[in-house]
């Protein structure tokens, strides 16, 4: 069931001194985990940071019997093995500093979510939040776009149920195994989970929580998104840390603005007031990442066109405004007279379908 390589990945993973950072750097220098463990030592040294020490434990490494259980167990339970260099591993949590050598994964992973958007928050979220939550990452998971969240209590467990309530797609970072569902009040909600979406860990699958192992955990929640929304955070919440690691990696930071007096609010408004982008509906979200997934701006398109009603005078003028135009422009395609077009435009404009800008019509997005 699993190469050669992923056992290699795994006993990379297990030497000494050799931490993701390093091991990303091997991975690149060599090509592969096996000729890792098959160069010289002098070629091993070569590559920043491996040490005489590193090198040595690299070279001497023997404790396979430990890695043929991992695997055995892996089988057993129907638990994939994602590779740094396997194309199912998440796209651009490979690009980050200090990617996760091999993930666990229970589900599987889709094209469509090396795309994601992470939604995370307080574990103990106001009524306000719970709303928020449930009404963004709900449309949020209706334009196709896979939810990501650590299915922590509170916000992300909300999240993670209301993209299955969408029927959509939803992974769940674990700061423990796969095999260890924490909180334990979540078996249910991670079972919904593996067969709408993943679990992924980067702990072995009996590794029980660990608080060290959540901040590892966060980074990569954001690694793998290509943008991160708190929803509701206090000014000391693990969201926030998400969040700086989001930062860190380039990713693009939304935050859903609160009451000044809450104090599940003091973090999120920290964040807008130091540059996070203010979040009221979910179009804030999608005009930020429609570049980055093809097949979103033609969502958003059908999805103005599935709930705004439209004449069949008013679609072919709709149409026409993909691009920016004047109305002579418009009188000259349609080849109506100008009283026709401005009744409609008028029309359009009512209902939201089409904006002024600069004296020219165009529709929106």
């Amino acid at each position: 069931m699993y190469s050669d390589e992923t056992l290699y990945f795994l006993a990379l993973k297990e030497v000494k001194t050799i931490g993701s950072v390093l091991g990303k750097r091997l991975i690149e220098k060599f090509g592969s985990a096996k000729k890792v463990f098959t160069s010289e030592t002098e070629e091993l040294l070569s590559v920043e940071g491996i040490t005489l020490e590193r090198a040595r434990n690299i070279k001497s490494f023997n404790n396979w019997q430990h890695i043929n259980n991992i695997l055995k167990k892996c089988e057993k339970e129907g638990i994939k093995i994602y590779s740094l260099t396997q194309p199912e591993y998440p796209k651009f949590l490979r690009e980050i500093v200090d990617p996760p050598l091999v993930l666990f994964c229970k589900g599987s992973i889709q094209p469509q979510d090396h795309f994601g958007v992470a939604v995370v928050g307080s574990r103990k979220p106001t009524d306000y939040g719970v709303r928020v939550t449930e009404k963004l990452t709900d449309q949020i998971a209706s334009y196709g776009i896979t939810v990501i969240s650590g299915l922590a209590r509170g916000i992300d467990s909300i999240a993670h149920s209301s993209a299955l309530k969408a029927q959509g797609r939803t992974i769940a970072v674990l700061g423990s195994g796969v095999s260890y569902i924490y909180p334990p009040e979540n078996k249910y909600l991670a079972e919904k989970i593996v067969r709408n979406g993943a679990i992924l860990s980067e702990f072995y699958p009996d590794e029980k929580p660990q608080k060290e192992h959540f901040p590892k955990r966060n980074r990569i929640i954001s690694g793998m998104s290509i943008a991160i929304l708190v929803t509701e955070a206090g000014e000391n919440s693990g969201a926030l840390i998400t969040a700086s690691f989001a930062l860190d990696q380039g990713r693009e930071v939304f935050a859903v603005p609160g009451n000044i007096t809450s104090e599940n609010s003091k973090g999120t408004n920290f964040l807008i007031k130091k540059g996070a982008k203010l979040v009221q509906t979910v179009e804030d979200i999608l005009e930020e990442i429609k570049q980055f997934i093809p097949s979103l701006k033609e969502a958003i398109i059908k999805s103005d066109e599935k709930f705004i009603e439209l004449r069949e005078e008013e679609k072919v003028i709709f149409d026409i405004l993909k691009e920016p135009h004047s109305i002579d422009e418009i009188v000259y395609k349609t080849r109506k007279n100008i009283s026709e077009i401005l009744a409609t435009l008028l029309n359009l404009e009512i209902k939201g379908a089409v904006i002024k800008i600069e004296g020219r019509y165009v529709r929106r997005h």
